[in-house]
């Protein structure tokens, strides 16, 4: 790619609305300091200095599109619950819609709350339920996705699957058929369940873990031609347009039918890699829908999810930044064919 290439597609997010499907949740964070073990318990004292709520899951997708210029809108369903109301005005004080927000007396909001001592992750508990929606909160949903396509211009749909429920069978297979018959592409962050029920999208992007679980092989990190033929199989599986596979240090591979690629991982100070998996397919998506092939949407994607783990707790992608690098790798490429 050339830098005007790159240029011509940042520029191309702010034009495009992004629909993300998926399990919303709140990512609550005490942030403290240790410094003495409990003596009710051989474990660590932290003293909260800060306590912050932020927006997780398919909604730190969003964010991800918004940091980028992009235009998100969220669909989900949360709990009737105090947290559910923290989580729509959280959304509205992000100037997010909450127009595909439904609220359910039979579940609960999603919040993972994490400590964090001097950028160390200490502990996590999860409050959540992970059953699939009924079919009342099934019908609820998918008319909210119908209207939602109905009064917005919609230029890519994700699907961001956590395994808490809201995405079923009958809630993919519905909306991707919706999609295609409007030309939207789509594209996934999937779990192991449902792992082969997305058939037909763009774009699939499991991580090395999530492959292995879904295709039940036992592949080594590093063993780039296995995993490449992994790829392949998954591809026609699903009869997907594309697939890009995440292998953390390891870097991405990309495949479609003109071939595949390996881009190797950037050098990078990890601090957290919570959050990763979101920035990847919020660039990616941006990046196919502004007219890039998966190669370039991969190369792109790689960099951005390295510069998330550099940040501790769940953050978007800083555009600047990200761009600053993406321009410098051009350059650095464009040097070393001279």
């Amino acid at each position: 790619m050339t830098k005007q290439e790159l240029l011509n597609w940042s520029n191309a997010f702010e034009k495009l609305n992004v629909l993300v499907l998926g399990d919303v949740m709140i990512d609550s964070y005490f942030w403290g300091k240790v410094d003495r073990i409990s003596p009710e318990a051989p474990v660590p004292v932290v003293q909260v200095q800060k306590r912050e709520n932020r927006l997780g899951g398919a909604a730190n997708v969003a964010l991800n599109i918004h940091a980028l210029g992009a235009q998100a809108i969220i669909c989900s369903v949360v709990g009737h619950d105090a947290n559910g109301d923290l989580l729509r005005s959280t959304l509205k004080h992000g100037k997010f819609s909450t127009e595909g927000i439904i609220d359910s007396p039979q579940r609960i909001t999603t919040v993972k709350t994490r400590v964090m001592s001097q950028g160390h992750h200490l502990l996590r508990v999860d409050e959540e339920i992970t059953s699939p929606l009924s079919a009342t909160d099934e019908r609820h949903l998918l008319d909210c996705v119908r209207g939602i396509l109905d009064r917005h211009p919609v230029h890519a749909i994700i699907f961001e699957d956590y395994n808490k429920g809201v995405l079923t069978p009958l809630v993919i297979e519905t909306v991707i058929a919706w999609a295609r018959e409007r030309s939207i592409p789509t594209t996934v962050d999937p779990k192991r369940d449902h792992f082969f029920t997305y058939q037909g999208v763009t774009m699939f992007k499991p991580n090395l873990k999530e492959l292995r679980e879904g295709m039940k092989v036992d592949l080594n990190r590093g063993d780039i031609p296995a995993i490449t033929q992994a790829v392949h199989q998954l591809r026609n599986q699903l009869e997907a347009e594309s697939v890009m596979v995440t292998l953390s240090e390891h870097g991405v591979i990309s495949s479609n039918a003109a071939g595949d690629a390996h881009h190797a991982a950037h050098p990078r100070e990890i601090l957290d890699v919570s959050g990763a998996g979101d920035t990847v397919i919020a660039v990616a998506t941006l990046c196919l829908a502004a007219g890039c092939d998966i190669h370039q949407a991969a190369t792109l994607s790689n960099l951005a999810g390295g510069l998330v783990c550099e940040k501790a707790g769940v953050v978007p992608v800083d555009k600047e930044r990200w761009m600053n690098e993406a321009m410098a790798a051009i350059v650095k490429e464009e040097t070393l064919l001279k």
